[in-house]
């Protein structure tokens, strides 16, 4: 069962949105990753959220471009967590996607993060961090590989 939804609105979002993957590999999350797109599918996009949603899954993680209007098409299908990763896809270097992606109705948020790959780690790790409310294992998980971070940046400080 899926504790978290990873969308993407092209195939071509892939290699940005391994990014988030690979967080949620690294914490040991059951998550399903998949095309969809909020103007080409909008019934596919909303049958995966209810379809998610009944099996249990509690968090959407969207990464999308140019109009990125995928994160607002889930947000107003769930009432569940919706993470947007804007995605540079256009000559206006993300900008387009950004404001896209934080300017949300009233009711219907979307928390945004950084554009590509950095946006698509910590949307896992955002992720995380609302699973982690409920769940001490993960928890635990989490402030494991912090220190694991600090430890690195000890030891690149050592060997300068």
């Amino acid at each position: 069962m899926p504790q978290v939804a990873v969308f993407m609105g092209s195939a071509s979002d892939k290699d940005t949105m391994q990014a988030c993957s690979g967080v949620l590999d690294q914490l040991s999350i059951e998550y399903q990753m998949t095309v969809t797109s909020a103007h080409r599918t909008p019934e596919r996009t909303k049958r995966l959220v209810q379809e998610l949603e009944a099996e249990g899954c509690q968090v959407f993680i969207c990464g999308a471009g140019l109009a990125a209007h995928l994160a607002g098409a889930v947000a107003a299908s769930t009432a569940k967590p919706v993470l947007g990763i804007p995605l540079n896809a256009s000559s206006l270097g993300g900008m387009d996607a950004l404001l896209s992606t934080v300017q949300m109705p009233p009711g219907f948020p979307v928390a945004t993060l950084a554009l590509d790959k950095v946006g698509a780690k910590n949307a896992a790790w955002l992720a995380a961090q609302i699973l982690a409310l409920r769940d001490s294992d993960l928890a635990a998980r989490i402030q494991k590989a912090r220190e694991e971070m600090k430890d690195k940046v000890e030891q690149d400080a050592a060997g300068l």
